[in-house]
């Protein structure tokens, strides 16, 4: 990506909320977006994997529809760190840049953090780090965070099918990951932690005070 694509980047606010399955990513994206156009801001959602023709083939491997020829097994961890990445690259050149060029805020649910968690509990995190190396920095990181036992709980009430990695055992790993993760960027990149554990309301509540000091801040 060029030097000059990466500036103009920097009309709009890429805003990443990330989190455990079960965190509330998603209906924290949907709220903040909300209240951000109530206070007259233009605003794009948008989540990882995308609804991209890669994305698409992540959601089918994430359910078990996409697997290894021959019915060999699941994709390999390596595998589905680089559809993580190459899905990355469409949805930054198909919604996430246009948007923040034409100087909207963009919310995305999950983004590289997600990638060094989830991929990184199998792998060594400095190569998902690397095949991720052309993805642009988000202006903030919203780490909506609770106990593995809370976001299992609230998976349960949710219902639906198990993904991937959405196992008990497998969380409490990703959960630990995260940690590492964000002390790896946070001296380079703005991630703020939300407890996750409160009120719907108040995760809204305490996300929009960092949000508008965001907005409020001159380029």
């Amino acid at each position: 990506m060029s030097g000059a694509r990466r500036k103009a980047v920097r009309k709009g606010r890429f805003i990443v909320l990330e989190g455990l399955d079960g965190a509330g990513t998603t209906t924290q994206a949907e709220r903040l977006a909300a209240a951000l156009r109530a206070e007259g801001h233009a605003v794009v959602t948008t989540r990882e994997p995308s609804d991209g023709p890669v994305g698409t083939m992540i959601r089918q491997a994430l359910t078990g529809r996409l697997g290894l020829p021959h019915g060999a097994g699941p994709l390999s961890p390596e595998t589905l760190a680089l559809l993580f990445a190459a899905d990355r690259t469409d949805h930054l050149a198909a919604r996430v840049l246009p948007a923040l060029e034409e100087g909207k805020i963009v919310l995305c649910d999950r983004y590289v953090l997600s990638s060094l968690a989830y991929q990184g509990a199998s792998l060594p995190m400095d190569w998902v780090e690397a095949v991720n190396t052309h993805a642009v920095s988000p202006d903030l990181t919203l780490f909506v965070g609770v106990a593995p036992e809370v976001a299992a709980r609230r998976r349960a009430v949710r219902g639906g099918a198990q993904e991937l990695f959405e196992a008990d055992e497998a969380q409490r790993r990703i959960a630990k990951q995260y940690l590492a993760a964000i002390r790896r960027r946070e001296k380079r990149e703005r991630i703020v932690h939300i407890d996750g554990e409160q009120g719907i309301e108040a995760v809204t509540q305490a996300s929009m005070v960092h949000l508008r000091k965001l907005l409020a801040r001159k380029r």
